[in-house]
């Protein structure tokens, strides 16, 4: 083992040490951001990077179980996203849809979509489908797959599901928008049921959220950090569920 090894091992461990456990967020959201700069800065393909970038899901998972996290919606394919090249697109689709099939393999995950299954291809939603139903019942970790997703989609999605809904009961518009809130419209989203994210780490970086769960992280803590999403160490998360507990949660107040 390298020194430097050796070194970020013991440094990680004393991180980890001092974490509050009691403290620590409960849903986090991780936008992997990076995979193709990550590539280009070490000589590969942008497949690769996508691929490094998969590779990296597990393991992050992992640190999530050790940390009493519950949910994790990882943000892999963005509607802007669909817009790309084919001869990107198809590879890189191939690699979402293995990386889905592994989760859900793996035993440990619950997997759920949250994304627009019908702007994907046929075979992408088919392997969504049976992920989904296939870990329906393992107690573990949710596993949000944020596929074809993206913030102001989903508003419209959910608006428009409250719409044919109330249609359905003989609801008018002018009742509709006399009982209408806030929770009538949550009730809809892609993540009806779950608890809003405590903590979003975007990495790479950038320090936008590019219209990640828009309606959900309203009071979400965010955490933008520098390295690209495969070079993503544990050390790294640990860093981001440090910085969130020692922040003062207001919630507007």
């Amino acid at each position: 083992m390298k020194l430097r090894d050796l070194v970020y091992r013991l440094y990680a461990r004393r991180v980890e040490g001092r974490l509050d456990h009691d403290a620590a967020p409960k849903h986090i959201g991780v936008i992997l951001d990076g995979n193709r700069r990550w590539a280009k800065a070490s000589g590969g393909t942008t497949e690769q990077g996508h691929q490094a970038g998969a590779d990296k899901i597990s393991e992050m998972l992992g640190w999530c179980t050790e940390t009493d996290v519950e949910v994790v919606t990882l943000w892999m394919l963005s509607t802007d996203n669909l817009d790309r090249p084919e001869v990107e697109l198809r590879p890189l689709l191939n690699i979402i849809e293995n990386t889905v099939r592994g989760l859900a393999a793996d035993g440990r995950w619950r997997v759920h979509h949250v994304g627009n299954l019908d702007i994907l291809p046929a075979r992408t939603q088919t392997v969504l489908k049976e992920a989904e139903q296939a870990t329906h019942d393992i107690d573990g970790i949710l596993v949000n797959v944020a596929v074809g997703y993206g913030g102001r989609q989903e508003i419209a999605d959910a608006v428009r599901s409250l719409l044919l809904e109330h249609a359905r009961k003989g609801t008018s518009f002018e009742e509709l928008a006399e009982i209408l809130d806030i929770d009538h419209i949550a009730e809809h989203l892609y993540t009806r049921g779950q608890p809003d994210p405590d903590l979003v780490i975007r990495t790479s970086g950038e320090q936008r959220l590019s219209g990640f769960m828009l309606w959900q992280s309203a009071h979400s803590e965010y955490y933008f950090c520098e390295v690209f999403w495969p070079a993503f160490r544990k050390v790294d998360f640990l860093r981001a569920l440090r910085d969130y507990a020692a922040r003062h949660r207001r919630y507007g107040t």
